[in-house]
């Protein structure tokens, strides 16, 4: 019974999580004069045309300037990602296994970063970068995006639990260094945990909104958000813009679902089980 309930809430969670992904795809697919006069969750008869000619038109209206934001998306998020992640492990694995004095209270101040919105940091960030020139510039939103302060709590947890003091000490007797044993041992160990970092840390810089709209101007540095917001403000202008921003809602979601499909392999726990008698 409480398995069949279980099954039942996740089923009808699942059904709301996706049916506006479902409508997206739907949308998509039927030309501006057919949103309001067909069904709104079910395709019509030239579905599949009328999709292949709004992608065409989402990659070439004004000279491909969805394509740029989606570069820059990928590169904001991608790289981004990359870094803070990288930049969350070794701060956790240092906090985690190292003694000194000050760690707790380090510690401490770096997970009350988690508390604050980042909404509330943007005003002040934005009043840093103006002083030394880098608004409307890449570095403006890349900068910001490798910090993540839930993500040293997390590699710090996973790091005390999953790395064992015991095949430290292995390590550092064979002669090993401390940032060998850390790139070649602990970082293997903390995989699971890793992925998990890049991919909250890719999720939210992809839908990162506020941030780039205050720090940028020039429409060739825009996110996919930011871009996709820009269009959906000029429709009373140019009513065709609607159907390139739900078509555009749509493709700037593929690259979140491939990062998922692709990295959930590496979410494994035990590789360190049987290491240690």
């Amino acid at each position: 019974m409480s398995r069949s309930g279980a099954m039942l809430v996740m089923a009808v969670f699942t059904f709301y999580f996706l049916i506006p992904v479902w409508w997206l795809l739907v949308q998509s697919t039927k030309t501006r004069g057919e949103f309001s006069s067909t069904a709104p969750l079910w395709f019509t008869p030239d579905g599949f045309s009328s999709f292949v000619a709004n992608l065409g038109t989402l990659f070439s209206y004004d000279s491909g300037v969805f394509v740029r934001w989606l570069v820059n998306s990928v590169f904001y998020a991608g790289a981004g990602a990359f870094l803070g992640t990288l930049v969350a492990a070794m701060c956790g694995y240092a906090l985690a296994k190292y003694q000194f004095r000050g760690r707790e209270v380090l510690f401490n101040v770096v997970l009350s970063g988690v508390l604050v919105p980042a909404t509330a940091l943007a005003l002040p960030l934005f009043l840093i970068f103006s002083q030394v020139q880098l608004t409307n510039t890449y570095w403006a939103v890349f900068l910001p995006s490798i910090v993540s302060p839930f993500g040293v709590y997390l590699a710090r947890i996973f790091a005390a639990s999953s790395v064992p003091d015991e095949l430290l000490e292995a390590a550092r007797l064979d002669g090993s260094g401390e940032v060998r044993t850390f790139f070649t041992l602990a970082i293997r160990l903390m995989s699971p945990a890793l992925v998990t970092m890049f991919l909250f840390q890719f999720v939210a810089i992809w839908n990162n909104f506020f941030l780039p709209l205050i720090m940028l101007r020039d429409q060739t540095l825009f996110p996919v958000t930011l871009g996709l917001y820009a269009w959906n403000s000029s429709i009373g202008q140019a009513p065709e813009l609607r159907s390139l921003v739900i078509i555009g809602a749509f493709v700037s979601i593929v690259p979140l679902i491939i990062a998922f499909l692709s990295l959930q392999r590496f979410w494994s726990g035990g590789l360190a089980a049987g290491s240690i008698k």
